[in-house]
């Protein structure tokens, strides 16, 4: 969330308040709405952040694999990621994980590393 007095995006949430480390302005979430990603704007993470092909990603939990007894772990770094247009059942990350291959993953489940 960017702050609404400054535009800051170095904002951070302490406690119900979200506080600007650059102009000290603090303010609830109602008071400002944040900003909604439009339609067609590109991939983002859980965090909303903007990713790219080519990007390196970490997981924020652990997933089960579907079709095996495997497990990828949160916290998980995933090199070289691929945008996928054609979202396969809403993932439309497409990358290869070390033990376990090729997979989908949803964007949700993901932050920028």
């Amino acid at each position: 969330m960017k702050c609404p007095k400054c535009g800051s995006e170095y904002a951070y949430q302490d406690g119900a308040l979200w506080t600007c480390p650059e102009c000290a302005h603090e303010w609830n979430e109602a008071e400002a709405a944040p900003e909604a990603p439009a339609q067609g704007e590109g991939v983002r993470d859980a965090n909303g952040n903007l990713l790219a092909t080519g990007d390196t990603v970490s997981l924020i939990k652990d997933l089960k694999v579907k079709g095996s007894s495997s497990t990828v772990k949160s916290g998980a770094k995933v090199k070289n990621i691929r945008l996928v247009d054609d979202a396969v059942d809403g993932h439309n990350i497409s990358c290869k994980i070390d033990g376990i291959g090729a997979i989908y993953l949803k964007s949700e489940f993901v932050r920028k590393a």
